[in-house]
């Protein structure tokens, strides 16, 4: 899902890093002193859970916790997915340098997403927490399809996306065991 340099439509990435810095800024903005530890905790769990991978189909697979990332930060989830998208660039080279607000927008809208989704109090907690984990990655597993399908690789790359439908159910599964575990030990966690 980490989308390397070089390999879309520059106009497209170019115009993802101006979006992105502007979502960074709306996100970002008058944060509370007592949320940045959970800002840094959570963004220190999307970096260390995209770095397992799993071998797939032909592609590797890792968890991405984009939806969990929108259930304990809603709106504040995108920066911390930035942050951790940057240093995977800079560390592990792990995506690029310069798609890294294509990502972040990527992997943000999944989290947003699931952010709406769990506010929805007219679902099941177990449902909305699932839903909000599957979603989070299907989002992006779309969207990186789409921006690849508008880069001129064919209708190909849609056998890409549906490798992610596999990974969204175990983000889905990994959701509500999460938010069945906070529900118990820290409550307060869940916005």
């Amino acid at each position: 899902m980490h989308i390397s340099d070089g390999i879309l439509d520059t106009g497209i990435v170019m115009a993802a890093n101006v979006v992105s810095v502007g979502v960074i800024y709306l996100t970002g903005r008058n944060v509370k002193p007592e949320e940045i530890p959970k800002i840094g905790m959570t963004g220190a769990a999307l970096f260390v859970a995209s770095l397992i991978h799993f071998p797939m189909a032909g592609t590797s697979l890792h968890l991405g916790l984009f939806g969990i990332a929108g259930i304990i930060l809603g709106k504040r989830a995108f920066p911390a997915i930035f942050t951790a998208i940057l240093f995977q660039a800079l560390i592990f080279q792990h995506g690029g340098l310069v798609t890294v607000g294509i990502n972040s927008l990527n992997m943000g809208a999944g989290a947003y997403a699931a952010w709406l989704i769990w506010r929805t109090e007219a679902l099941p907690e177990y449902l909305r927490s699932a839903l909000a984990g599957f979603v989070g990655i299907i989002i992006p597993a779309l969207l990186m399809s789409l921006e690849f399908q508008l880069s001129g690789y064919g209708r190909g790359i849609f056998y890409l996306f549906s490798i992610y439908i596999f990974a969204a159910l175990i983000e889905g599964a990994v959701s509500f065991s999460a938010v069945r575990f906070f529900r118990k030990v820290k409550p307060e966690l869940l916005i």
